[in-house]
C-alpha cells in the first residue's frame, strides 16, 4: 500500500492506494479511517483495479478545518473530484460505507462527468427532500434523543468520547455489529436517555469477532491524536446540506449502482422507505445484496463476501452488463 497526501481545493487529503487499472475510490464512514478498507485494497488490486482509500476530511492525516461549515456535503464532493484529478485520472467508480455512502452518492449525483458508478454500503440512497433535517431529528425518539441530534452541539459528544477514545470506539463497534449483545438496559444505542450518554447502552464483553485488538489500536490511535470534532462536524451540516442541495430535491441517481448491507444493520429499519423507493430514486441499481447475520460494518464483518460481490459488480461494469 502506498500512502500519499494530495492537494485538493482548500485541503489536503490522505490517500492509500494499491494496484493499477481503473480507479476505485473508497470512502469510509463514522468513526473510521481509510483502515476500514484494509481488506478491500489488496483484493481490488489483485483483481486489476487501482484502489484508493482516503481519510475523509476531518479524519486521520487529512485536513481538519476549524469552521464547522467546511464539512458540508459540497466540500466532500469537491475533495473527491480533487483526489481523482490529483491521481492523474479523469473518472472513477466511487464506493462508500456509512457516511461514505451518501458522500459517494452525492459525488456521483453532482459530478456524473467524474464518477461513472456508485457503490453504496450500509446506508441507502435517500435524495434530498422533506422538512429541515434538524426538525426531523428533534421529533425522533420521543422521550429519548436520537443520536444524530445528540451530535449536533459542538463539544457535547466530544466530552463523552475523548476521555476514553479506545473504550468508546470498542463499545460503538460492538453495538452495531451483527453479533452484538443487548445493551445493559435493553434500549437502542441510537437513542440517548435524557441526561445520559450513548456509551451507557453499549454492550459489555469482548470485541466483535471481526475486530482485532491491533486493528482497534490503529483506529483509536488516530482519534486520540486528532480528536473527534472533525468527524462529528459531518453530522453538524445536515441543515446546510439540505439548503445547498435544494436544486437536486428528489433527484434520482442514474449511474450504475451497487447496494450492499448487513441484514442486521439498524439503518435499514429507519431508512426502509428509502430502500422501497429505489425503483424511482436508484434506477441504475444493478446489484443489491443483504448479508445474513451481518451488522453495520459490512466490509469488515464480511470481507471475503463483500470483495466477491464488489469485484463482480466492477467487472460487470467493465463489460457493460448486469452483475
Amino acid at each position: 500500500m502506498h500512502h500519499r497526501l494530495v492537494d485538493v481545493p482548500d485541503a489536503r487529503i490522505h490517500v492509500v492506494e494499491e494496484g493499477s487499472g481503473p480507479l476505485v475510490l473508497l470512502l469510509h464512514g463514522f468513526p473510521e479511517t481509510w483502515h476500514s478498507w484494509r481488506h478491500q485494497l489488496p483484493a481490488l488490486a489483485a483483481a486489476g483495479y487501482r484502489a484508493a482509500a482516503i481519510d475523509v476530511r476531518g479524519y486521520g492525516r487529512s485536513s481538519k478545518p476549524r469552521d464547522v461549515a467546511a464539512y458540508r456535503m459540497l466540500a466532500h464532493v469537491a475533495d473527491n473530484v480533487g483526489v481523482v484529478r490529483a491521481l492523474g485520472e479523469e473518472t472513477a467508480v466511487v464506493v462508500g460505507h456509512d457516511w461514505g455512502s451518501p458522500i459517494a452518492a452525492n459525488s456521483a449525483l453532482l459530478r456524473p462527468d467524474v464518477f461513472t458508478a456508485a457503490g453504496l454500503l450500509g446506508v441507502p440512497y435517500a435524495p434530498r427532500g422533506g422538512p429541515r433535517p434538524s426538525e426531523v431529528f428533534a421529533r425522533i425518539g420521543g422521550d429519548e434523543e436520537f443520536y444524530v441530534g445528540y451530535f449536533q452541539q459542538p463539544g457535547r459528544a466530544e466530552a463523552e468520547i475523548e476521555p476514553d477514545v479506545r473504550g468508546w470506539l470498542a463499545g460503538f463497534y460492538a453495538a452495531l455489529s451483527g453479533d452484538a449483545k443487548p445493551s445493559p438496559d435493553g434500549g437502542s444505542p441510537f437513542f440517548v436517555p435524557r441526561g445520559g450518554r450513548m456509551r451507557d447502552r453499549f454492550p459489555d464483553g469482548p470485541l466483535p469477532s471481526w475486530l482485532t485488538e491491533a486493528d482497534l489500536d490503529v483506529c483509536a490511535a488516530e482519534f486520540e491524536r486528532t480528536g473527534l470534532t472533525g468527524a462529528l462536524n459531518r453530522y453538524r451540516n445536515a441543515d446546510r446540506d439540505w439548503e445547498d442541495l435544494a436544486a437536486w430535491d428528489g433527484a434520482p441517481l442514474t449511474q450504475p449502482s451497487l447496494f450492499l448491507a448487513g441484514e442486521r444493520d439498524a439503518s435499514l429499519g429507519w431508512l426502509a422507505d428509502a430502500v422501497a423507493a429505489y425503483p424511482t430514486t436508484l434506477p441504475g441499481l444493478v446489484s443489491s445484496h443483504l448479508l445474513d447475520g451481518c451488522g453495520h460494518w459490512v466490509q469488515q464483518e464480511r470481507p471475503e463476501e463483500v470483495n466477491r460481490l464488489l469485484i463482480a459488480w466492477l467487472r460487470a461494469l467493465d463489460r457493460g452488463t448486469s452483475a
